[in-house]
């Protein structure tokens, strides 16, 4: 796919401010008509997309169904259903020495903002992050990744079939499109990725004093103590690290086990994959393949030190890496130095769970928390810790909920979305305070004869 011309980037970003001072993106009217156009859009190209992420990532229609398309539907649903509620002014309380003056707050749009998704939920992350702009008023630049060309291309056909570019428009290219659009000045920048690029963004969007909000990822961990369920533990993790072959930036990065049930567990996990996936998983036409041969080598790498408990096959020219199992991990493998992405497990294990929270909270906050336990301990577990987000006795489904915000903290991201959240992201909330004329109290002005009242009443 050609990268798109500076020219015309430029071009877009000009036209879609003009667009944007005609001031119809913010009429209510307007903002839901694009949503409904966006949800008959994607259930117009539904196949075109499923397809494209068979060729791409080889995720068979459910998964794409269920992690990408029926995500982006609800949200559009959710935003549908609440945007009138969410954008109507809210009046707040006035101190009464502000009296007889009111106050409220009003949403208005940010403006023109630039979206910039990664390729592991291509469609899911670029196209949910766009509900949230269309939902406050905004215009939006979409930039799709490059390493997922084939869903590229139908989002660009997808968006250039539905809306004007002076509103929402499509550009492709890789690191050089990229720093092309981090120049350019927008009212909010919204990048997915990795926190190495995050900070790219960030220092660019800094020369613009542009707001950003960063999904970024991270080493996401895994507990299972002593006292949990065993069984729906391992069915729970074996999902959720092997949905999308690992490559999921809240995936459970690595294993925290008890050693009283860590054989167990892990012969349970790998049961439970042969379950999913049959007893020939590279035959499965559920289980998905890694991006590209770059990243199989990175995962080779990782994969060198430890015990294999189970998997370990790698075939290059298929892009496959088989579900893996590493035991007696240590804290120093280059396995637990940065985020897997990728369908390898790695197992630590303890005996004290306070040995698990200092390991934790030494490192770098992650996006997501996972817990096998009873919730007494949960509790104490997430008062000495912090994530983006939690689960208790389950993986990945937080994301799942509209009302829950999601997005990470420190290194693992700034910013939330989803449901309201994604309304917010895109919001300038404006504070107004509206004061009749018929009365003018004389406290506040010079030479301050009434200071001493002043004093007490403030």
């Amino acid at each position: 796919m050609k990268d798109t011309p500076k020219n015309i980037i430029v071009r877009h970003i000009e036209n879609q401010r003009a667009f944007f001072l005609t001031d119809k993106t913010k009429d209510i009217a307007f903002r839901l008509e694009q949503l409904h156009k966006l949800k008959k859009a994607t259930l117009k190209y539904q196949k075109e997309i499923e397809d494209a992420l068979w060729q791409d990532l080889h995720k068979s229609p459910e998964e794409s169904y269920l992690t990408e398309i029926s995500i982006v539907t609800g949200e559009i649903d959710n935003h549908i259903k609440h945007l009138k509620k969410w954008a109507k002014p809210k009046r707040v309380s006035t101190p009464f020495y502000l009296l007889p003056s009111s106050s409220k707050i009003i949403y208005e749009p940010l403006g023109l903002s630039l979206i910039v998704a990664p390729w592991n939920y291509p469609f899911h992350l670029l196209i949910n992050s766009l509900v949230g702009s269309i939902s406050a008023g905004g215009c939006s630049i979409l930039k799709p990744s490059p390493d997922a060309p084939t869903v590229a291309k139908v989002m660009q056909e997808m968006i250039e079939d539905t809306y004007h570019s002076n509103y929402i428009a499509v550009v492709q290219g890789g690191r050089e499109t990229n720093t092309i659009l981090f120049n350019e000045r927008f009212d909010i920048i919204f990048f997915t990725g990795s926190p190495g690029v995050g900070k790219v963004v960030m220092k660019a969007a800094s020369q613009h004093l542009t707001p950003v909000v960063l999904e970024l990822g991270g080493k996401s961990p895994c507990i299972v103590d002593a006292d949990a369920n065993i069984n729906i533990a391992a069915r729970r993790i074996a999902w959720g690290k092997m949905i999308n072959a690992g490559q999921t930036c809240i995936a459970p990065d690595y294993l925290f086990a008890h050693r009283s049930i860590k054989n167990e567990l892990l012969d349970k996990i790998a049961l439970n994959i042969k379950e999913m996936y049959g007893g020939n998983i590279k035959e499965s036409r559920f289980y998905p393949r890694i991006v590209n041969h770059r990243a199989i080598e990175r995962l080779e790498k990782l994969m060198k030190q430890g015990d294999i408990h189970s998997g370990g096959e790698v075939d290059k020219t298929d892009r496959y890496i088989a579900p893996t199992i590493i035991d007696n991990v240590e804290p120093d493998f280059l396995i637990m130095q940065d985020e897997i992405f990728g369908p390898v497990l790695p197992v630590m294990s303890f005996e004290n769970i306070d040995e698990t929270i200092e390991y934790i909270n030494k490192n770098e906050k992650p996006l997501a928390f996972y817990y096998f336990g009873k919730n007494k301990k949960a509790k104490d577990i997430l008062a000495k810790t912090s994530s983006g987000g939690v689960c208790i006795n389950d993986t990945l489904m937080h994301i799942l909920n509209h009302n829950l915000p999601f997005g990470g903290v420190g290194n693992s991201g700034t910013g939330k979305y989803h449901g309201k959240k994604s309304f917010m992201a895109f919001s300038n909330e404006r504070a107004v305070m509206t004061t009749p004329t018929r009365i003018d109290l004389p406290l506040k002005y010079a030479p301050f004869k009434y200071f001493k009242l002043i004093k007490k009443l403030v």
